[in-house]
């Protein structure tokens, strides 16, 4: 399971990155738009961790 939410994470990164090259985001948009999608898998990885710690 690891393994795929990897893999959707890498997809998800791949479709930002071209997403910033079709629009001429600039090294500035690409930027933010890699930050927000940081965030994203960040709340993410921190949502997992409460349920694992509110489980036990």
């Amino acid at each position: 399971m690891p393994l795929m939410i990897f893999g959707l994470v890498a997809f998800m990164g791949f479709i930002v990155w071209d997403l910033a090259k079709e629009s001429k985001a600039g090294r500035y948009g690409t930027a933010v738009l890699f930050f927000v999608l940081g965030l994203g898998v960040f709340a993410f990885i921190i949502k997992e961790v409460m349920i694992m710690v509110l489980e036990h």
